[in-house]
């Protein structure tokens, strides 16, 4: 993250810095106009000097004023580059990183890049580079005369103590409330996911009860924040108007002693005021500068993890797989999902995954496409460990349906073709159609291949979805295709058609892994691997795994081999 901003803003923050420090200079313009007004207009009485110093000001504020819209702007650019060049890398960390199930802390991720833009662009990003010229401003008021210097000192440091004082009383509640909203909205999100379930079963009461306690803790931490930081700015504002009239007050002193003028006291004042502004900024506005931290600080850690995962880029695979003692855990558990998990397949070969429920099916599909990573062991693609290859590049070379199919809004084309863009691809995606035997059902759709299927494919079947859903899979000609329960919500067009395309695949020599309940997932197998308990039970050709399953009970049973020479 900091090389990011090192390479995309370092011009950005020395031209804020370059216009920040003429802007100050040109804030001393009306405590001069002040001085200058008191000890030469007032006692010369000339109109000439007045006219010259008025129009010298109005110039030098003109100034300023361009100078300040061209740093909000500038910064505002900032804020865009952010964007355009964080914003694509936080998504793809935060999908990655959802993938795995380590996406709550990333969940946000794009909300933290829009906090960013917005502190880049506020009052807050300002005060911190006009901050530093309070100590010029405080040198200026020394020259004046000690007293006022000293004045100026103790009333900044009570105004520093007071900013410090607000960050030990807020921090804590205000990141425990950020943390309490993002576990509220990821409720919001699963129930509307939900929402079908949650109507069709009465459990709007029981979302609504479970939201307003979410909801009820926000306000509450956010409501002792509050509080907090009121308390701090209420005080700030009355001490700032103290330290006015201190400064006011030791300023007519010396002036009934003679020993500075009537315009050096107003100017040392409106000095003071300039110099502890924007303490009083920071202050008025420190929740948006935590905000600001606490998202800095997340992408910090995605990106972090997101780039110690990029690797070379490999040769296009062939289909070699190979799974070495997989372990896996879902994280936060001490459960084990899979045990010691090792086979290998051919390129070309078929394996059928089958067990009971809660055997590791899925969690095993999930680990040979790469998008969850092993505890220990490793799967490897032609040698490569698919979790470490990156996604962008592997890919390609892999097919997957999972057992819950999700569609994106957009054409039935741009869903096939994995949101490429369909105009330069318009071959592979009825390839892809035809060899999932969904190119005819497709082409009865209102406009065939444009037809816009809605929100998570509302508009068509299950079995339209999971369809599609397979061409999607078998888009590119992948080297791997891994099919989770592909016959879960098919008829018997769609069973047939599953069907060639399995034999289809074959023929092209992609690697297969099909999970599946049904018998006939298994007829096109060239091996079978039985899960139990997260362990394997039984791996090897299906004739001999399935004359294992018909053996009557108390016959001799038959050593099943493994790759690699071992029994199971």
């Amino acid at each position: 993250m900091y090389k990011f901003v090192k390479r995309y803003f370092r011009q950005y923050l020395v031209y804020a810095c370059v216009f920040s420090a003429f802007i100050n200079i040109l804030m001393l313009t009306l405590p001069i106009y002040m001085m200058q007004t008191f000890d030469r207009v007032f006692t010369s009485r000339s109109n000439e000097t007045l006219f010259m110093l008025t129009l010298a000001a109005t110039f030098a504020l003109g100034i300023s004023w361009a100078l300040e819209l061209l740093r909000a702007r500038l910064m505002g650019s900032a804020g865009v580059i952010m964007d355009e060049h964080l914003g694509r890398r936080v998504l793809s960390g935060v999908i990655r990183h959802a993938a795995r199930l380590e996406g709550k802390d990333h969940a946000q991720g794009l909300r933290d890049v829009a906090v960013m833009r917005t502190f880049l662009t506020g009052q807050s990003a300002f005060s911190l580079f006009d901050a530093p010229w309070a100590v010029f401003y405080m040198v200026i008021i020394y020259l004046f005369h000690p007293l006022l210097g000293a004045v100026a000192t103790v009333g900044a440091v009570l105004l520093f103590a007071l900013a410090v004082a607000n960050e030990k009383l807020t921090r804590q509640p205000l990141r425990d409330a950020s943390q309490a909203q993002r576990r509220s909205s990821r409720f919001i999100d699963a129930a509307l996911r939900n929402a079908e379930v949650v109507s069709a079963m009465g459990m709007q009461a029981g979302v609504e009860r479970r939201w307003h306690d979410f909801n009820a803790e926000v306000i509450g931490l956010q409501g002792t924040a509050a509080n907090r930081a009121l308390l701090i700015t209420t005080t700030t504002k009355s001490l700032r108007t103290l330290i006015q009239v201190a400064m006011m007050a030791a300023g007519a002193w010396l002036v009934i002693d003679q020993h500075v003028t009537p315009g050096i006291m107003m100017a040392g004042t409106l000095i003071l005021s300039r110099a502890l502004a924007p303490v009083e900024t920071a202050i008025s506005t420190w929740k948006q500068f935590v905000e600001a931290r606490e998202s800095f600080a997340n992408m910090d850690k995605l990106l972090a993890a997101t780039h110690a995962e990029q690797g070379m880029e490999l040769p296009a695979p062939k289909g070699l797989l190979q799974a070495d003692r997989v372990t896996f855990a879902a994280p936060g558990t001490q459960r084990m999902t899979l045990k010691g998990i090792s086979f290998e397949l051919q390129p070309g070969e078929t394996v059928g995954v089958i067990g009971p429920s809660a055997a590791g099916k899925s969690t095993l599909v999930r680990l040979l496409v790469g998008v969850w990573k092993p505890m220990n062991g490793a799967v490897r693609l032609d040698g490569a460990d698919v979790s470490t290859w990156p996604r962008e590049h592997i890919g390609q070379f892999v097919g997957y349906l999972p057992q819950d199919v999700e569609l994106f809004a957009g054409s039935v084309a741009e869903n096939i073709c994995r949101l490429g863009d369909p105009a330069t691809s318009h071959e592979a995606i009825v390839k892809a159609a035809q060899l999932a035997g969904v190119h005819d059902m497709i082409l009865r759709l209102p406009k065939g291949y444009d037809t816009e299927i809605g929100e998570s494919g509302t508009v068509l079947s299950g079995g339209q979805r999971q369809r599609i859903a397979l061409a999607r899979a078998v888009y590119g000609d992948p080297c791997l295709v891994i099919l989770d329960e592909p016959n879960a919500n098919l008829d018997a067009e769609g069973e047939e058609a599953l069907a060639r395309c399995i034999h289809g695949l074959r023929e092209q020599g992609a690697t297969l892994v099909i999970v599946t309940h049904k018998p006939s997932g298994l007829t096109q197998a060239d091996k079978i691997l039985v899960l139990r308990d997260g362990a394997v039970e039984l791996f090897g050709p299906r004739t001999e795994v399935m004359a294992k399953f018909a053996r009557p009970a108390g016959a001799p049973q038959m050593a099943v081999v493994k790759e690699g020479g071992n029994n199971v």
